[in-house]
């Protein structure tokens, strides 16, 4: 399935492009609506079922779907907000093909039980008023039983954010041809619900002609480059990480992150450890091994030898640590630099030529606004600011959240949906870092590395579920992995 995300800009140059090509933009107002309602008889039982249509193309979807429901066997009424003798266009000929009940806001007698929010769509530019405010406000307390066509109306497609004061919610939200904006940033995609994607009829030649650089995250789009180990593997092909320990009582989060390194795959890694920390990270290491380092000359050889070194997780912000730091990102190694938390910090604020393209910063909001002052609020989406940053800072941006957006300097980006809100939870983000640093160590490219890590962070949250703490998501991992690998590579039972 593609996963590509697509603005309403875009979706309106798609549908100008199909009608072009010798589809009326009537037949693709049919296919939308028909996809709406074959959408509602796979979720639904017949139960009584009010359509509100609103005056554009979003109502024009509405009055379809009410008629092959109705054709279904289904009770079904329309409730439009405009009279049909004042719509136009290809709403006003789907409202002419309705043939059954139709009233205003508020005159039909009957109670639904499911509604269907045809009212705006993910191109509303202003706030509702008059009764779509009215029945917005309705479905947004009854969001379970509420089907959004496109987005729920009082939505921003482009942003996910609220026009106004009041806008609907959905327990199921169909949209066409991709997904949009909205119905992958927060909070537009809690507001949606769960999201189903329709064809009505554009070629993917006429997708493709978008040149679409924003996709949703998924195993499609870097398992072909996700490194299995060939069956003549050794521990030294398969990568070295080194993870740089904070100093004595500030250690777990870098064996948090070393232990998820080697959960993902890397074949060594190492955790480099100042001298009053020694024991303690020796005391709770097995197979990761241990090795002193007190001077930034211990980290830059570290680096000369590995393929990651992933610094920050609770590294220190003082004066050695930031000379460490420095020392690490003058030295010339093809060594790839993962930077989470404290390192992050050290660097605010993050200018050009500080990090190089293939390192990859993990920041969380508050990381990143130290790291780039201002940006979040001059941008209009998360993704924008991500873009950004990481054309500034020349690299890949991993900004996370419950809608992490990574992404590379050229303005590549995916927004990664998997995950759970149990994740919000202290050694987490390390436990992030860890994996991008194990796979991009395995020869994974950098870009494809942060969005598999993140992918794979979030469906270990998911086997997890409520009482997850960081410490349980290494374990998690192997049953992930196993879902993705090749069969010849796959667990099988004993016996």
């Amino acid at each position: 399935m593609s996963r590509e995300i697509i603005t309403i800009a875009q979706m309106r140059a798609i549908d100008a492009a199909a009608a072009a090509q010798g589809t009326p933009t009537q037949t693709l107002m049919e296919n939308a609506g028909r996809a709406v309602a074959a959408a509602i008889c796979d979720r639904f039982a017949p139960r009584p079922t009010v359509v509100v249509c609103g005056p554009g193309n979003n109502g024009g979807d509405g009055w379809v779907a009410a008629r092959a429901l109705l054709d279904r066997g289904w009770p079904v009424w329309v409730e439009t907000l405009t009279p049909i003798a004042q719509l136009t266009g290809d709403a006003r000929q789907a409202a002419l093909r309705w043939s059954g009940e139709t009233s205003l806001p508020g005159e039909h007698r009957y109670q639904p039980k499911l509604y269907v929010d045809a009212m705006f769509g993910a191109g509303l530019t202003r706030p509702l008023e008059g009764q779509a405010l009215v029945k917005a406000a309705m479905f947004a307390g009854d969001a379970a039983n509420v089907v959004a066509v496109d987005v729920p109306s009082g939505l921003n497609g482009d942003s996910g954010l609220p026009i106004g004061q009041v806008w609907a919610r959905a327990g199921l939200t169909v949209t066409f041809v991709r997904k949009k904006i909205a119905h992958v940033l927060e909070p537009g995609r809690s507001f949606c619900g769960d999201v189903a994607v329709a064809d009505i009829g554009a070629s993917e030649d006429i997708v493709a002609a978008q040149k679409i650089s924003l996709r949703e995250n998924g195993a499609a789009l870097w398992l072909s480059q996700f490194p299995w180990p060939a069956i003549d593997a050794h521990k030294h092909r398969r990568g070295h990480v080194y993870v740089a320990s904070g100093a004595h009582a500030h250690t777990g989060a870098a064996r948090l992150a070393a232990q998820n390194a080697l959960r993902v795959g890397a074949g060594l890694v190492t955790v480099l450890s100042p001298s009053d920390a020694m024991a303690e990270n020796a005391a709770q290491l097995t197979a990761i091994m241990l090795r002193e380092a007190n001077a930034a000359s211990d980290l830059v050889k570290a680096a000369e030898e590995g393929q990651a070194l992933l610094i920050g997780p609770a590294f220190g912000c003082d004066g050695t640590a930031r000379e460490k730091l420095e020392a690490v990102l003058k030295a010339s190694s093809r060594c790839r630099l993962v930077l989470d938390a404290d390192a992050i910090t050290l660097l605010a604020p993050l200018g050009e030529d500080v990090v190089r393209p293939g390192d990859v910063l993990t920041p969380h909001v508050g990381e990143f606004e130290r790291a780039f002052p201002g940006l979040l609020k001059a941008s209009a989406t998360r993704i924008e600011a991500a873009r950004a940053a990481a054309k500034r800072a020349g690299c890949v941006v991993l900004l996370k959240g419950p809608d992490t957006v990574i992404a590379a300097s050229e303005g590549q980006a995916v927004v990664n949906t998997s995950g759970t809100p149990f994740l919000a939870t202290a050694g987490s983000g390390d436990c992030l870092a860890g994996m991008i640093a194990g796979l991009i160590a395995q020869g994974m490219e950098s870009f494809a590395a942060a969005a598999a890590g993140a992918w794979l962070h979030g469906r270990a949250g998911e086997a997890l579920g409520p009482g997850l703490a960081a410490a349980d998501i290494s374990e998690f991992l192997p049953t992930v992995l196993n879902s993705l690998a090749p069969k010849a590579l796959q667990r099988r039972p004993l016996g």
